[in-house]
This record gives C-alpha cells, structure tokens and sequence, in this order.
C-alpha cells in the first residue's frame, strides 16, 4: 500500500480510497427549502403568527349551500344520493335533515319556523312507518304520499323558475330604448321692413342720384301708374329683387323720386313685399303670389 493519499475529488463524483477496493461516493448535501412568509406586512414578511393575535370563530366560517326552504333541502339531499321521490327512505333523510338542523343551531343560524314544521312533519311519517298496520286494512295511504306530492310539485316549479332565469334579459327584465327624435328645424321668420331702413335704403339711392345731376332746365313727363307698371315687370313672386336695382340713377332725382313712389304705392296696394333678412341689412323685393294671379 502506497502512503500518499489521491487528491481530493468533486463531492458528486466516486473516490477509490486504494487500487483494487470498491470506491465510495461523498455524501451531497440535500438543498434546505427556505420558510415561505403568509404574509407580508409594510414590506416586511410575516413567517409566524403574534402571539396576541385574536381570530374569532366566526370569521372562519364558510357557508357551502343556501337553500330556499325545507322542501329545497329535502329535495337536495334526495339528489344528492340519487334517491327516487317516488320511493323515499325516510329514516335516513329524516337523520340527514336533522343533522342539518342541528348544525345550523350549533352555528348560531336563526331557523325559520317552516325548518322545523318540516322535521316535525319527517317525525311523524317516520313514526307512521314503523308503527305496524293493521291487517284489515290494505289500502292504507302511504304516510310519504303528501310529502311526495309536495316535493314534485316544488321540483316543478323550481325547474320552471330555473328556465325562466335562463332565458335572454332583453325584452323579458329589461327593454331597449326606442325613441325617436323631434324634428328640432327652426323656422326661422323674416323680420319686418322698418321705415326708417328704408328710407335710409332711399338716402343712398339719393346720393348716388346726386352724381348724375345735370343743369338742364327741361320737362319730363313722369307718370306714377306708369312707373308701377315697369317696377312690377321687373320682379317676380320666385325671387328676390335688390332694392336699389329698380332705380335708374341717371334718371336724376324725379326719376329715383316717382320711382319711390311707384314702389310705395305698390307696397300699399299689397303687390309688392319688402324683405329684409337682418337689420341693417339689404332690402329686396318680392311680387306677391296674388299680384302674379
């Protein structure tokens, strides 16, 4: 044997101790699985519960079923085991029933008078059950025969409601809004010709009549009905005819003048309609229907 040692080897890999001999394997230590916190309170984890720490009994209870009423619990626990309505053990579900009653006193649940009107009823049919007939009568009723009834007609209706919920909640709960929106046109109506616009209209006329003036002292013979007739040939009852159109400023001032005139008279006669769409806006004129007649 050999003095000297061999060097030393990884942990996870076989070292001969001296030729000839089985090797052994070093020992590899297991990983440690770190203590997961439950909570993690200001950032800081939470591994153990404070020994102060109060936690009533009631803030850890948890409520699997709900049940309408007696008859929906009966019906449960019938289904639950795959039990005939028509052919109920009673004994057994009178001690499922009462071992459900029982736990909701013990969990300080307030019972309904029908929970126990029902364990009063199950009492009794399984008291009928057990007590022996007598021979003489055969056709005795079956004591499930009312609690039977009650439990199909209940599975009935509950299946009825089960269908009803199933069905779409537009147009059975709720209904979409259809309306329809008013006609919100505005009319809007033309306001009325005042006076002095107009005459502010003919002051223009005037001034632009003053730069065709001549100094000629001559006659002319201007008739009013005539000029009504021209300013009537001139507009219609479809359009509008700007004011200041009808007059012929090289007619010089007698000629604006009979022509003001004219429309006047027109205006006065109802054959004519003066329209203005805002104040101190242009003036048109309009024939009337009626004049066009």
């Amino acid at each position: 044997m050999s003095g000297t040692q061999p060097p030393e080897a990884p942990a996870d890999v076989p070292v001969a101790e001296e030729p000839g001999e089985t090797p052994t394997f070093a020992a590899i230590p297991s990983p440690q699985q770190e203590e997961m916190p439950f909570a993690v309170v200001q950032g800081e984890a939470v591994t153990s519960l404070p020994k102060d720490l109060y936690i009533p009994p009631e803030a850890l209870e948890v409520f699997l079923e709900a049940f309408e009423g007696p008859l929906d619990l009966l019906l449960y626990l019938i289904k639950r085991q795959n039990l005939d309505v028509l052919d109920i053990p009673i004994a057994e579900i009178t001690r499922q029933y009462m071992d459900y009653v029982e736990m909701m006193k013990a969990l300080n649940l307030e019972l309904a008078a029908d929970y126990l009107v029902m364990a009063a009823m199950l009492a009794e049919i399984k008291s009928r059950m057990l007590l022996p007939r007598p021979v003489e009568v055969d056709d005795e009723e079956d004591p499930r025969a009312e609690l039977v009834r009650r439990l199909q007609e209940y599975e009935r209706f509950k299946q009825a409601a089960e269908d009803l919920d199933a069905l779409p909640r537009l147009y059975r709960d709720v209904f979409p809004v259809a309306v329809q929106a008013p006609d919100l046109k505005r009319v809007r109506a033309e306001p009325e010709v005042d006076l002095r616009e107009l005459l502010s209209a003919f002051r223009e006329v005037l001034t632009r009549a003053e730069m065709f003036t001549r100094h000629q002292v001559t006659r002319e013979t201007l008739s009013l009905r005539e000029r009504m007739s021209q300013v009537l040939e001139r507009v219609d009852a479809e359009t509008f005819t700007p004011f200041t159109t009808l007059f012929d400023t090289e007619e010089g001032r007698l000629g604006v003048v009979v022509t003001f005139l004219a429309v006047l008279e027109l205006v006065k006669e109802s054959l004519l309609e003066l329209i203005q769409t805002e104040p101190y806006e242009p003036i048109h004129v309009k024939a009337r229907a009626k004049a066009e007649a």
